[in-house]
């Protein structure tokens, strides 16, 4: 666990403030705030550059959770960042986890926003981004290289070029790679199984064929009963914010 220096406020009464830096020695005084790290002694907020203790640069987070109708199952669609910078932002519900870069976020009169996406790598397949199609009727190519699958009927036109093809034979389940290829009757699809399979793996005969949705390109949000979500922003210059919203619906599975 993590080590934090806490700052009371007479104002609130509380402990609003965990700090990263961890001094020998503390004191306020003649509205200054005084600390001794190393035999040195250090006066606060006295220059321009924000999170920087004794020569080392550290991240601001704030960490809270969003609760409303807790016996409802949701779907957290949006966040939205009144700030005058963007944030890193991880979120954590009790069905699953998901973050977004600050890149990710986009200015729109004066607030940042952007639509949860799940993290790379960590699919939860009970989620509304998984694609079921069943068995195929045959297979071609191996890895390092495209495998084709062909079906008896088409599939779903909601599985689309980028989604990530799996394949569950018993109790193994692998991803292939993602989909290059559809073609125009939706019977055969190719997958690049250049990177995720051993070399000179197939896909055997009888496995069940699903897909999921590109976590960074298609975003079906996040679902729960609650979610918790951590900011983070490193930059050394003032930041302000606000408010932290996002856009919810009840869950319809």
């Amino acid at each position: 666990m993590q080590d934090y220096t806490l700052t009371f406020s007479e104002s609130v009464k509380g402990w609003p403030s965990f700090y990263s830096y961890m001094p020998d020695c503390i004191l306020g005084m003649n509205q200054y705030l005084y600390t001794f790290k190393g035999g040195s002694l250090y006066r606060h907020n006295t220059n321009e550059r924000r999170n920087n203790f004794y020569g080392i640069d550290y991240d601001s987070t704030l960490t809270g959770v969003f609760n409303q109708e807790p016996t409802t199952v949701k779907v957290f669609k949006t966040i939205e960042l009144e700030s005058d910078d963007s944030w890193d932002c991880s979120i954590v519900t009790d069905l699953g986890s998901g973050f977004m870069d600050e890149t990710y976020f986009e200015e729109k009169e004066g607030a940042w926003f952007a639509f949860i996406r799940r993290i790379g790598g960590s699919q939860d397949f009970r989620q509304r981004s998984t694609q079921g199609i069943g068995g195929f009727l045959s297979t071609s190519g191996a890895s390092p290289g495209i495998i084709t699958l062909t079906f008896s009927i088409s599939i779903s036109s909601i599985v689309n070029y980028g989604d990530s093809v799996f394949y569950k034979d018993g109790v193994t389940l692998k991803e292939v790679g993602p989909i290059t290829s559809i073609s125009s009757d939706r019977k055969t699809i190719q997958a690049d199984a250049t990177d995720l399979l051993p070399v000179g793996s197939v896909v055997p005969s009888g496995a069940y064929i699903f897909t999921t949705k590109n976590s960074v390109a298609e975003s079906y949000g996040a679902t729960g009963y609650y979610m918790e979500f951590k900011l983070t922003n490193n930059n050394t210059s003032a930041v302000e914010l606000f408010t932290v919203d996002s856009d919810v619906f009840k869950s319809f599975p």
